[in-house]
């Protein structure tokens, strides 16, 4: 389902089926599991008498745990609805007559720097009574201090006293071991200034007993155990400086005494209710819920330097995530008018179809579920996210022209790495070479840890220097383009002398005859469509940008060799319908039709800039891509497969050339559009689309591959962001 929460601050993922199924609250570390005290329910009353009490989920525990619950909702009377960063679930209660809607928001928008690092998300519920006569609607939801997988702590104390917010709100602790520092759990409820809404509260309830706490009262007045009031409640732990739940009411209180700590290994819950009369007829008052994650601190695997997150700059202390709740439930409605202003002119498109209006949105998920990173240093931050779930490279993609300085955050820590040299001998796992862990002038594959570099990636000696090296020069015209300023003289010049790996002087870079680029699996011997169309986009870039700085010297050197590749990569690989694959003596391969061999071409016009080969020849690849990778695989249905023999026979020389990569097929199909085969290009979407996210199950959670027999690999990845170039 959607995740929760902004950018770089940690997710939790709330499952289509309402349960918190998923947790990456320490970077890059996810656990999957689905607390059983994690609920919400609901409870009716008309003419005080109970007359409905629900949990709001389909599945039921097994044995003690929560026995005295009502589980196992009817699914057939509910619906889920997804698009990014928005949910809705509607309940359809039949018996009582009342239909309940749970809308839950993030706050993700473009163009924001501030509200969009928060940990946080907003559920606001609208009950409607569609039967003739009035009802008590109750709203509980309830949190437990535990992830699923055995994460608990120990020591946990509920503590009531005065306070003097007005929102209602928990903290709750995870495990210390999860996180570097605390992890601060908080639930936050509250209808400021509104006396048509009581909330109480249980504030501790064990939940692998029966749970009657919570719902004994409940069922009989319509309430928890608490009195309503003005209070705030505090989980504490007997570590310092933990705080863990933190309620608050709105009305004065006097409330006093402490729960007994709990031990090593013991589970603890608290929950919060919201009720409200609804006339018959009617919408009843929305009740809000925020969620609040406070996990200011973090660490690499080094478990060395601390970083604080980007939030932390503006939320920050012992009452930060009170702070939070408190700002989310004041301000999320400006956060969905920013989202409507930014979604709506899309979702209103009468020509654009339904599936690619969910895919441009919903793929975004990765920009805060990718185990981000957003640390607080300079101005704009330290950001990046994993290449994919399952592989932990910090990376960055085509989804920064949504956040467009997040580019040049990247591009700045690019540059400290690409210099450093490391001649430590390692040997390399794919040959068994020795060599050094890294040459200067290279670009990493992996940015690392921010206080200790990039980190060694020992795949292959010169592992993917032909598209790491030659996706940092296509970023550099757009940010001259936004200002951000450089020396051509300098790093990027290093850079790209180091590129040439042109044994022939024609121009053009050679590929050694291993894996050397990013299809890690599919060897590439001599000139080839995929790199050496990269590296003719990467010099008319480095063009581009000396001409909009000025530098003459260097745009004319950068043309001459540009017009020189230009040549040779034609004369090399040009068959009179397509680009080879590459100039391998083996004609099993060398011949295919690849998918991505005019990705050179998108680049260059996704930045605005003008093709380098000629339009006929990029418009007779992308027809035969079409014909043969799209329409000759599946019928069409499932996306562009990697390669395809030019005889219509799928490409299985590797492992790699019969996969389709969700990510190569959107790029593929935004570079149809630039090139005006918009039908093509919205029919090879959608094959990928509909693989993914409707025959496969796989929302919110893409794969990098999918293969012929209905298995993937690499499950939540970054690729499909590319969809924005669309």
């Amino acid at each position: 389902g959607v995740p929760l929460g902004g950018i770089g601050g940690g997710t939790i993922n709330r499952g289509w089926q309402g349960d918190f199924c998923k947790w990456q609250l320490k970077p890059g570390i996810y656990t999957f599991g689905s607390p059983l005290a994690d609920q919400f329910i609901v409870s009716i009353r008309r003419h005080n008498t109970t007359i409905y009490q629900q949990v709001l989920s389909t599945k039921a525990p097994t044995g003690e745990p929560l026995r005295s619950w009502n589980w196992k909702y009817c699914g057939s009377y509910a619906y889920y609805h997804g698009l990014y960063p928005r949910a809705w679930t509607v309940y359809d209660l039949q018996g009582p007559k009342v239909v309940l809607t749970c809308r839950q928001i993030s706050p993700v928008f473009p163009h924001e720097y501030k509200d969009t690092s928060l940990p946080t998300a907003v559920f606001s519920w609208d009950v409607e009574n569609n039967g003739n006569e009035e009802v008590e609607v109750t709203i509980v939801m309830s949190m437990e201090n535990g992830i699923g997988k055995n994460h608990f702590l120990r020591d946990v104390i509920s503590d009531i006293f005065l306070g003097s917010f007005r929102p209602f709100h928990c903290h709750l602790l995870k495990k210390p071991s999860l996180l570097s520092t605390v992890g601060i759990f908080s639930l936050l409820l509250a209808k400021e200034n509104d006396e048509n809404v009581t909330v109480t509260h249980c504030s501790s309830f064990n939940p692998m007993k029966e749970g009657s706490e919570v719902w004994a009262p409940l069922l009989f007045n319509g309430r928890l155990k608490s009195k309503p009031g003005m209070f705030s409640l505090h989980l504490f732990s007997k570590f310092p400086q933990k705080k863990l739940f933190t309620f608050f009411i709105k009305s004065c209180l006097k409330l006093s005494g402490k729960s007994a700590p709990s031990s090593a290994g013991e589970h603890t819950a608290c929950a919060v209710a919201a009720s409200c009369i609804v006339k018959p007829k009617s919408m009843g008052e929305t009740l809000d819920f925020s969620l609040v994650w406070d996990m200011p601190q973090i660490h690499f695997g080094d478990a060395g330097k601390h970083y604080r997150r980007r939030y932390s700059r503006w939320f920050n202390g012992s009452n930060a995530g009170a702070s939070i709740a408190s700002y989310a439930l004041h301000t999320y409605p400006e956060w969905e008018k920013k989202i409507d202003d930014w979604q709506n002119p899309i979702l209103d498109n009468q020509q654009l179809p339904d599936w690619y209006k969910s895919a441009l949105f919903n793929e975004l998920y990765y920009i805060t579920d990718g185990g981000t990173v957003w640390l607080e240093v300079d101005e704009y931050g330290k950001f990046a996210y994993l290449e994919g779930q399952e592989y932990n490279c910090w990376y960055i993609g085509v989804g920064t022209m949504v956040w467009l300085h997040f580019l040049v955050l990247v591009q700045l820590h690019y540059i400290k790495n690409i210099l450093h040299s490391n001649p430590t001998q390692r040997k390399y796992l794919m040959d068994g070479m020795i060599a050094p862990a890294k040459t200067p002038n290279v670009v990493p594959h992996d940015v690392g840890c921010p206080g200790k570099g990039y980190r060694d990636f020992l795949v292959k000696r010169g592992f993917f220097f032909k598209l790491d090296a030659h996706v940092y020069c296509l970023g550099i015209h757009m940010r001259c383009l936004m200002g951000g300023g450089l020396d051509l003289g300098g790093v990027e010049c290093r850079v790209l002398a180091y590129m040439r790996h042109d044994e022939d002087n024609d121009g053009l870079i050679e590929n050694s005859g291993a894996a050397d680029q990013t299809f890690d699996g599919w060897c590439v011997t001599g000139p080839s469509a995929y790199c050496g169309g990269l590296w003719l986009a990467a010099l008319r870039c480095m063009e581009a940008a000396a001409e909009l700085l000025g530098h003459k010297e260097d745009e004319v050197k950068y043309h001459e060799l540009l017009v020189r590749a230009t040549q040779a990569y034609q004369d090399r690989l040009w068959n009179g319908e397509y680009f080879n694959y590459d100039c391998s003596p083996n004609t099993n391969h060398s011949t295919s039709v690849m998918a991505d061999q005019c990705a050179g071409q998108w680049f260059l016009l996704a930045s605005g800039i003008s093709d380098v080969l000629p339009d006929d020849r990029v418009k007779s690849a992308l027809h035969k891509v079409f014909s043969l990778n799209v329409e000759k695989y599946h019928g069409g249905s499932h996306g562009a497969v990697n390669g395809m023999r030019p005889h219509g026979v799928v490409d299985n020389s590797s492992v790699q050339s019969n996969e389709v990569w969700t990510g190569v097929t959107y790029a593929l199909a935004a570079t149809m559009i630039h090139k005006g085969m918009l039908k093509e290009g919205f029919r090879t979407a959608s094959g990928i689309y509909r693989s993914c996210w409707q025959r496969y199950g796989m929302a919110f959670q893409t794969p990098e591959a999918v293969r012929r027999n209905h298995t993937f690999r690499s499950l939540a990845y970054m690729r499909p962001l590319s969809i924005w170039g669309m």
